[in-house]
């Protein structure tokens, strides 16, 4: 990995809490996409009338609410921002409930799984054990 990859990663991993595997892979060609969009989200995820930590579990009950299997990994921000496994269990739970509404979505069971995947990763990566969201795409980069 060049150095402007890795000052890439690490201006991400500041900002975001942490490095998307899509950026893992930009990085290595175009580090500056991947620090302005660190900005991007940094802005909007910061404190605000809500937490940072609010607004990753936020996102995590839409990842599970919608079946979204790369955006399962906001459960790493969310832990890296203070959240207790009994928040991140209420979260997935919310989304969970939310799948039933989500138009054309997928459902319940389908979601109550993203939920199981997510409590995993959790686990995982609390236990520093070596964690994955999503299998990684077919196609190289």
């Amino acid at each position: 990995m060049s150095d402007r990859a890795a000052g890439a990663d690490a201006y991400m991993r500041q900002r975001m809490l942490f490095v998307p595997r899509m950026f893992r892979r930009i990085n290595t060609w175009r580090p500056e996409c991947g620090q302005r969009f660190a900005d991007f989200y940094e802005v909007g995820k910061r404190d605000g009338a809500l937490t940072r930590a609010t607004k990753e579990l936020i996102f995590l009950a839409i990842a599970v609410a919608y079946a979204s299997p790369a955006c399962l990994v906001h459960v790493i921000p969310a832990i890296e921002a203070g959240v207790s496994d009994e928040e991140i269990g209420e979260a997935l739970m919310v989304g969970v409930i939310a799948a039933g509404f989500v138009p054309g979505g997928r459902g319940f069971a389908l979601a109550a799984e993203y939920a199981a995947k997510a409590r995993e990763v959790a686990r995982l990566y609390r236990a520093g054990q070596p964690w994955e969201y999503v299998a990684e795409p077919r196609f190289g980069w």
